[in-house]
């Protein structure tokens, strides 16, 4: 290791690395603790405390820069994403009307989660990156208390809404986003980067409907000095995450290959083919490489999927020791792909494979629920207020009992007998959309709530006030299951 820089002379002090008046200074960006003693994290590797030091020693020469960007120089707007320690914020610089999507980080969250190694990691990919498949970063900037990322704005927001709201895509669409996802993958592996948490939520979709991943903060750089070609931390989403990293602990780029082979699945059925009721059950599921294909999945994609779900990251479809991405992109799903113009051509037209479940609204279901219930047009209604044990039906009038809570949502009465539920499925599986979600289970009230999550805690709100209800439902239903 090389020995301790000399006294910085145009600062007192790198005390948390930064407090430094510009972010994207080299100086900056130094891990937390590092002082003029050069003390560092227990946490850091020998060779990022070298790179760290090295830099430190490149910057006691020079003078620090000014900063070109500060939070006065924009309007906030509304918020586009929260993660564990960011917010995503519109923001529109004043000066030029250019819209960002600006990511803000706080500083005190940052050293109290001693994540200061991923901010560093996300700043210097994202400035490495240049493809138009990915999230831009333009700049950084701080100030006593907050890091500002700003980045390129994809307008249309996650692909994961538009999976949510529309059910499945058709094969155009799913052929159509999948060669992108191929494209973009292809062109990081080559740049030595591993995503390893690539799924429907991190690909946005620009103004022109092509897609831009975002959220480089677990991702990892291979060392081009060594033979590494993996990485060695647990990171991911339970349902895309591969059967290596339960296993072995460790990432590959063929670790991307599997969460591709998920995301073309759930392009197709709708949902993530792992899925369980909760993540140990999912990684169990992952590891026994247990899933299933929907009935009417299309061939080709459905050949594709299971080259790319291999338990054996060396076996998948793209791999370097499978040949690379020249046979994956000559897989004969792609065949009507022209590759050389991708980022050129105009994006299909967004089509369900199977029926849609909502026209588009910013709370992906909420505004049409009125139009879901019309469907089930054949099912009579009563007030919710009839709430006591009701004696054994007729199946000419078990209908009467499905009614409308507030115009906006619905529920079952539990009291119904075995025989009865088995006709209300039989309804509910021709006249429902949601039913291909609930694995052939009757669904006993269903409505439209909006998701928060601060700080990994989520809180389901129903928007037309009625959580009491939701509340009393899960109840009854609890005690139904288990008394």
């Amino acid at each position: 290791m090389p020995p301790p820089p000399p006294p910085l002379p145009y600062t007192c002090s790198l005390y948390y690395g930064l407090d430094h008046n510009n972010f994207g200074h080299v100086c900056s960006l130094s891990v937390l603790f590092i002082q003029y003693d050069a003390v560092l994290l227990p946490s850091c590797t020998p060779s990022f405390m070298v790179r760290v030091m090295e830099m430190l020693s490149e910057e006691a020469n020079t003078q620090p820069q000014t900063s070109t960007h500060q939070k006065e120089d924009f309007s906030f707007g509304k918020i586009l994403g929260e993660g564990s320690f960011s917010t995503v914020v519109l923001a529109k610089e004043l000066a030029t009307g250019k819209e960002y999507a600006m990511k803000i980080l706080e500083k005190n969250h940052i050293r109290k989660e001693n994540k200061v190694h991923y901010v560093i990691r996300e700043k210097d990919i994202l400035s490495s990156i240049d493809h138009p498949f990915f999230i831009k970063l333009f700049f950084t900037f701080q100030d006593s208390h907050k890091l500002y990322f700003a980045l390129s704005y994809a307008k249309n927001g996650e692909l994961l809404r538009y999976i949510r709201k529309i059910g499945s895509f058709d094969e155009t669409c799913t052929r159509f986003y999948a060669a992108e996802i191929v494209c973009a993958l292809e062109y990081l592996h080559g740049m030595g980067i591993i995503h390893r948490d690539l799924k429907p939520e991190n690909i946005l979709l620009n103004e022109e409907m092509h897609i831009q991943i975002t959220d480089f903060g677990t991702a990892k750089q291979l060392s081009s000095e060594s033979a590494q070609k993996r990485a060695n931390s647990f990171v991911g989403t339970a349902q895309y995450v591969s059967p290596e990293l339960l296993t072995e602990k460790s990432a590959c780029k063929s670790s991307d290959l599997w969460a591709l082979g998920c995301i073309i699945y759930q392009l197709v059925a709708g949902l993530p083919p792992f899925r369980a009721g909760n993540e140990y059950l999912i990684f169990q599921k992952i590891i026994k490489l247990e899933y299933d294909f929907p009935e009417k999945f299309f061939p080709k994609a459905k050949d594709l999927v299971i080259r790319l779900l291999s338990s054996d990251p060396g076996e998948r479809l793209g791999c370097e020791e499978m040949g690379g991405f020249d046979l994956l992109k000559g897989h004969v799903f792609f065949e009507t792909i022209s590759w050389g113009n991708l980022p050129l051509q105009t994006p299909p037209k967004l089509t369900p494979y199977l029926p849609a479940m909502a026209e588009d609204d910013q709370d992906f279901y909420g505004n049409q629920y009125e139009d879901l219930l019309s469907q089930m047009s054949s099912l009579q209604v009563f007030p919710s207020s009839s709430a006591q044990i009701l004696p054994m039906r007729s199946r000419s009038n078990i209908e009467q009992y499905i009614h409308d809570l507030d115009s906006n949502s619905f529920e079952l009465d539990l009291q119904f007998s075995t025989e009865e539920k088995q006709l209300l499925l039989q309804k509910q599986i021709s006249g429902n959309p949601w039913h291909q979600f609930v694995e052939n289970n009757l669904i006993y009230k269903m409505g439209p709530v909006d998701k928060r999550k601060p700080n990994r805690t989520y809180y389901l709100m129903d928007p037309s006030g009625n959580a009491d209800k939701w509340c009393k439902k899960i109840e009854e239903v609890w005690g139904t299951v288990y008394h």
